[in-house]
């Protein structure tokens, strides 16, 4: 909803991402909270080109595949696609200054992460009935990965650390951003 604060859990167990954790209602599943919500776990990565929501990956034959990433997945109600994508890669600028304050420099592609040209993360925003959904997945141990990649081991990052940084980081940035809504006037 305009104006609330976005809430965010991160699960103790383990889940493998498939793709199909996608989708609307899935975060207030796992959390309980209604309105903007936000999902973090670590798990192993698996997803089929079927499962795919990026038609170019998806023409192209493309999966996903890691042994273990930290996933974060955000449910935006009342948010159109471009907004979705502008907010991805709002929270992907705020993992490479996480990344770049613990002496790790990489490079920010789009929506993608680069640590000497191997791929660190994964990430799409999509729509869905009523909200629009964000996907980042942070390899936590690139094993099993289709491409050259890097993991936030061989970074010697802690994944939980770094997630709730992140995640405190988003929360703050919309929360203030909407303040920022409220405090001008309209210029004619």
């Amino acid at each position: 909803m305009p104006g609330k604060a976005l809430r965010y859990a991160i699960l103790d167990d383990r889940v493998t991402y498939t793709g199909r954790e996608l989708r609307s209602g899935w975060a207030m599943e796992r959390t309980g909270f209604d309105g903007d919500a936000a999902v973090v776990f670590l798990g192993p990565c698996h997803v089929a080109t079927e499962d795919l929501v990026d038609m170019d990956d998806a023409r192209e034959g493309a999966s996903i595949h890691a042994a273990i990433m930290a996933h974060v997945i955000i449910e935006h109600r009342d948010c159109d696609l471009r907004a979705a994508v502008l907010r991805q890669r709002l929270l992907v600028c705020i993992l490479r200054e996480a990344l770049e304050e613990r002496g790790c420099a990489v490079r920010r592609d789009g929506d993608d992460l680069f640590y000497h040209d191997r791929k660190l993360t994964v990430s799409i925003a999509a729509p869905a009935a009523g909200s629009c959904l964000i996907h980042l997945g942070i390899n936590v141990d690139a094993s099993g990965a289709p491409v050259a990649a890097v993991d936030l081991s061989e970074l010697g990052v802690a994944p939980a650390e770094l997630a709730r940084s992140v995640m405190d980081r988003y929360a703050s940035e919309l929360s203030t951003a909407t303040h920022a809504e409220t405090k001008v006037r309209q210029v004619d």
